[in-house]
């Protein structure tokens, strides 16, 4: 009998669609760069071309923070089998054209595929849907997709940490969503309760 062993490192499998926030993507990667964690990233068409839009990072430099970058074309890359384990998946930002391809088992580009796996092999699957306002077939797509299991986390900014810049957001919306993977980094700013506002009462 073969020995059974954990295959290390960790890996994940990162995809960046077309939506508004590729920005989020691109921390999640560079969060990522001093940890155990192996990326796989999936760099769709309209990401790359929201990405400049939006940041000023250009595709090769978000491709290089990865381990490995699949083409969104190649379907046969090493993460549309289940037999290559990884630890999960996160599509940030996801947009719900992806989310309604995932819904309904439309396997036509690499993103959609990966992610279809990680759902047949019962793998962690984390969709940061990015869209405003939500209509009816965008909610029955998240719901169909949180009953299998999918977790469901659109990218939205925390106050009670006293964010001081937009930075300090971003950092806190990739940190919580990559604990959703199991990943836990320190940002510094984690909910640690209410502080107490002192000590007067009314006594009328």
């Amino acid at each position: 009998m073969p020995e059974a062993r954990r295959t290390e490192p960790r890996r994940i499998i990162v995809g960046i669609t077309g939506a508004t926030g590729t920005i989020f993507g691109v921390r999640l990667l560079e969060m990522l760069q001093d940890t155990n964690v192996e990326t796989h990233l999936i760099l769709s068409r309209w990401a790359a071309r929201t990405l400049v839009h939006e940041t000023s990072y250009t595709v090769e430099q978000v491709q290089a923070l990865a381990t490995h970058v699949h083409p969104v074309t190649d379907q046969g890359a090493p993460i549309s089998s289940g037999s290559f384990v990884t630890d999960g998946m996160i599509i940030v930002p996801c947009t719900v054209r992806t989310l309604a391809a995932i819904a309904h088992g439309l396997s036509d580009n690499l993103i959609h595929r990966a992610a279809d796996v990680i759902l047949k092999e019962r793998r962690r699957l984390v969709l940061a849907v990015r869209e405003a306002p939500l209509s009816e077939i965008h909610l029955e797509n998240m719901l169909k997709l949180a009953r299998m299991g999918v977790v469901i986390a659109p990218p939205m900014p925390a106050f009670y940490g006293r964010p001081r810049s937009l930075d300090d957001l971003v950092n806190y919306t990739v940190a919580r969503l990559l604990d959703q993977l199991g990943v836990h980094l320190d940002v510094g700013n984690r909910w640690e309760g209410l502080q107490e506002i002192g000590t007067h009462s009314d006594s009328r």
